[in-house]
């Protein structure tokens, strides 16, 4: 049985690992779960799965989780603090991270440095502090599983080829709700029509990073961590049918793929289970009815974003945790109507232009860019 710890349970990611969880009752137990301001559904979560501890990190909401909760056996918590300290506990095997954004990152920090499994669903704590995660995980023996489909793709590809040069690393993208549109419709574009994915369900925050293609963008600063690889060896490809989740290819030209439903359910299990594999309730492939299969490059004109990210990840150093406090409040901005879509891309280029950029960044500097970046990227909204 593994205690599991869900942070950021109320999101998409969040729960569709209660899902997973309610699947495999005999093998995993959610022990703690957290959220930043839902408390009447992280409440239900706790009590439906048996939970010690329920965190809510909005301070503020601390009394309204308590009342929630009265009678069940059930404790509260508040802050990130409490649930940094709550992360490490001997209990929790394995932490499932799925905080929005650069929130995700100190508790993850907390799990790693207790040296838990981490099944990773926050894509910016590596984006914004590789270069000081992945070491550390290293050091402290803590197990680092990605959760993103693409990164899962790829980690289930390179099983039983341990060993092997890798050529290239294949990311596939569904190249969002505007790929067919023409540039000039896309920048007169509201929020609305951006959240509207082709393919999946996801909280707002992704959808637009989706939609501007930064998603992409920071998930292959993501592979540079997880997979050791450097960005010339990393590719985006643009796959709007989202069955080919992304590929490696080795250095005898063979490419391997790991093909499935768009369903995070599914990544989210192999996580949890690894490295076994679980039966799971959802839609099976079936390859007559798909018809086929096309493949794009990205269009850098149409979707700068992505471009950027690239950019950043060869700055290196803080450069990467500029660029994504500066997407996260330029995506803010955007969805409160604030700025039009390409006000995105400009702020953040801005941000990565007219910051000093830390070489080589300790744990405090990279707080301290998200920091600063953050309040760059607010003068120029």
């Amino acid at each position: 049985m593994k205690n599991i710890a869900i942070l950021g349970s109320t999101g998409s990611i969040g729960r569709q690992t209660m899902d997973v969880v309610s699947q495999h009752r005999d093998l995993f137990h959610v022990s703690l779960v957290s959220a930043n301001n839902s408390v009447e559904l992280l409440a239900s979560q706790a009590k439906e799965a048996g939970a010690s501890h329920a965190v809510i990190c909005n301070e503020a909401k601390y009394r309204e989780l308590c009342d929630a909760l009265e009678g069940s056996g059930i404790q509260a918590h508040a802050g990130m603090d409490a649930l940094c300290a709550l992360v490490a506990e001997p209990e929790i095997d394995c932490v499932v991270t799925s905080m929005v954004g650069f929130s995700g990152l100190r508790s993850t920090l907390a799990a790693v440095k207790a040296s838990k499994t981490i099944a990773l669903a926050n894509k910016e704590t590596l984006v914004a502090a590789g270069s000081i995660v992945m070491p550390l995980a290293a050091a402290r023996g803590s197990k680092i599983l990605p959760v993103d489909s693409e990164h899962s793709a790829i980690f289930q590809c390179l099983k039983g080829n341990e060993g092997q040069k890798i050529s290239k690393i294949h990311l596939t993208a569904s190249g969002g709700p505007f790929r067919t549109w023409e540039r000039s419709a896309i920048a007169a574009a509201g929020a609305s029509d951006a959240l509207k994915h082709p393919n999946w369900s996801m909280g707002a925050k992704i959808t637009i990073d989706s939609a501007t293609m930064m998603n992409k963008g920071l998930e292959v600063i993501e592979a540079k961590w997880l997979f050791n690889v450097e960005a010339n060896r990393i590719n985006v490809v643009v796959h709007p049918q989202s069955i080919i989740h992304s590929m490696v290819e080795y250095e005898d030209g063979a490419v391997i793929a790991q093909l499935g439903h768009p369903d995070m359910r599914e990544p989210i299990q192999y996580a949890l289970g690894y490295p076994d594999r679980l039966p799971l309730n959802n839609h099976k492939l079936d390859f007559a009815a798909l018809g086929k299969l096309e493949f794009f490059d990205p269009d850098y004109e149409k979707f700068p974003c992505l471009g950027l990210a690239f950019e950043a990840l060869r700055r290196g150093g803080s450069c990467t945790a500029i660029m994504n406090a500066a997407n996260e409040i330029a995506v803010e901005a955007y969805l409160q109507g604030k700025i039009g879509f390409y006000d995105i891309n400009d702020i953040i280029e801005k941000s990565m232009n007219g910051m000093e950029i830390v070489a080589a960044p300790s744990i405090d500097d990279i707080f301290e860019a998200d920091k600063e970046a953050r309040a760059y990227a607010r003068t120029l909204i």
